[in-house]
């Protein structure tokens, strides 16, 4: 039967949350007077503190699949809650002669949910460490550079398609939604930089759930260039070296999936990232971006892929500057006509809707694996201080009878045997209207709306037509 709880290792349940673009700001203002305690012979020792608070509200969750594929869970799809987290650290730099610096940082989070979330867990939390590492960084001529660090810490790699969300909340940890832990459990990074390029080698360990830890590491190496006109390109190579994570197998005529133990372990991923330099000419105003992920691992017969392309426009010359932009992304799903494996496994995403979420409500039921998704954002600035956004996501899967997440659609049929998927592509239709408001420098609110039309798939899965799942939110994450 379907399972809600899916606390899987792939999945950044940490990061699929509303608004979740206030909580990058995790880096303040170095001449913040404020924070500065210690300025004197090279040393400078800050404090730091964020916190948040949250109230969420659910209708229909999960279009109300429960009551079709797992009638006596319990489950109960119209629920809200209360989630909240505080997150106080220490930071230092010790600066030599030579350009040298030492550097380091120490945060923990604490966090809790009121009531029952959408996962149906609740009144429960935990106070974790989040980072705690100590670098070294050099100048050593003008523009050339190097930087090492271990340690638990924050580490985005590209446009976070794969590396960005190190942690997980939510579950036995609360603050579902807000997601505050991003830090990777261990992450060893060093950089070499020259000019505008720089080469990042790194370890990382992921803080996984105690109660789903799947005994990931990965490492590899990014190289990226950044223009100093806006653009960028890069690429990145991730090697699982050590997993218990499974993947799921499509299961022969859409029978029910199989599940490959320790399947992870060995999956080797490369990711072309790129965006353009502001345009000029026929085509000021314009932008575009570009991803493309090859994933294989021999030892289980694995070869998958997946993209995005956007492009953007803003109306420079329009009242509230407006952005306009379009987007498709895709994710391999598992064929079950084949032997071969080609479900993409997303790895550690940034999942907030303006990141790599595959929609609004739907990210949180699909993770990007046998999914896409042709979306569009409209943005407007009616102040400095506050923003609205608009987005649509028209969400489809890749295979049908083949696995959608881990095993989402895995019921018994009006026959009596174990199906998986879906027989129809068309998933669900996302609505999310978003409001954020910048009270002050450290203070920021953010409130919402959402609605997920469920598709054919959704319908055929349920046996009947489904009633579109609605929530909204609202918000305030205080900064320093």
């Amino acid at each position: 039967m379907l399972r809600f709880e899916q606390r899987l290792p792939c999945r950044p349940a940490a990061r699929l949350m509303i608004g979740a673009t206030l909580l990058s700001l995790t880096h303040p203002v170095a001449a913040q007077d404020l924070t500065t305690l210690i300025d004197e012979d090279g040393l400078i020792v800050r404090w730091h503190f964020q916190a948040g608070l949250n109230a969420v509200y659910e209708n229909n969750l999960f279009w109300d699949l429960a009551s079709t594929t797992a009638p006596g869970s319990g489950f109960d799809p119209d629920t809200e809650w209360l989630e909240g987290y505080i997150k106080p650290g220490l930071s230092f730099e010790r600066r030599f002669d030579q350009g040298a610096t030492l550097y380091g940082k120490v945060s923990a989070v604490s966090s809790y949910t009121w009531g029952t979330d959408a996962f149906d867990r609740g009144d429960t939390g935990a106070t974790t460490l989040e980072e705690a590492y100590l670098g070294f960084r050099q100048e050593l001529s003008e523009g050339v550079s190097y930087d090492l660090s271990l340690g638990p810490r924050e580490l985005a790699l590209g446009t976070g398609m794969l590396i960005s969300n190190g942690a997980t909340s939510g579950f036995e940890r609360g603050a579902l939604k807000l997601g505050p832990r991003k830090a990777w459990e261990m992450a060893g990074i060093g950089r070499f930089s020259v000019g505008e390029t720089t080469l990042t080698g790194f370890y990382l360990d992921p803080n996984e759930l105690p109660s789903n830890d799947g005994k990931n590491e990965l490492a590899g190496f990014d190289l990226r260039f950044n223009d100093p006109r806006g653009g960028y390109l890069g690429a990145t190579f991730i090697d699982v070296l050590n997993s218990q994570s499974p993947y799921p197998k499509a299961g022969a005529g859409g029978g029910a999936p199989s599940v490959i133990s320790g399947a992870r372990e060995g999956t080797k991923t490369i990711n072309i990232y790129g965006k353009t330099n502001p345009l000029a000419g026929a085509l000021e105003n314009w932008t575009f971006t570009g991803d493309y992920a090859y994933q294989w691992n021999d030892r289980i017969d694995l070869q998958s892929w997946a993209g995005r392309v956007t492009m953007g426009y803003t109306f420079a010359d329009l009242p509230w500057s407006p952005g306009l932009t379009l987007g498709y992304q895709t994710f391999s799903g598992d064929d079950p006509a084949t032997a071969t494996l080609e479900r993409f496994d997303p790895l550690y995403y940034e999942g907030s809707p303006s990141a790599w979420a595959t929609g609004s409500k739907s990210a949180s039921t699909f993770i990007n694996s046998n999914v896409n998704a042709l979306s569009l954002a409209l943005r407007v600035k009616p102040t400095d201080f506050d923003t609205i956004t608009l987005r649509y996501a028209h969400i489809r899967a890749n295979e049908l009878n083949s696995p959608v997440q881990f095993g989402q659609a895995t019921r018994v049929n009006a026959n009596g045997s174990l199906v998986t998927g879906v027989t129809d592509a068309h998933l669900a239709d996302d609505l999310f209207l978003e409001y954020n408001r910048v009270i002050n420098k450290n203070t920021y609110l953010t409130a919402g709306f959402s609605v997920s039309f469920p598709g054919a798939g959704i319908d055929g899965a349920l046996g009947r037509n489904a009633s579109p799942w609605t929530g909204g939110f609202i918000n305030v994450v205080v900064n320093f």
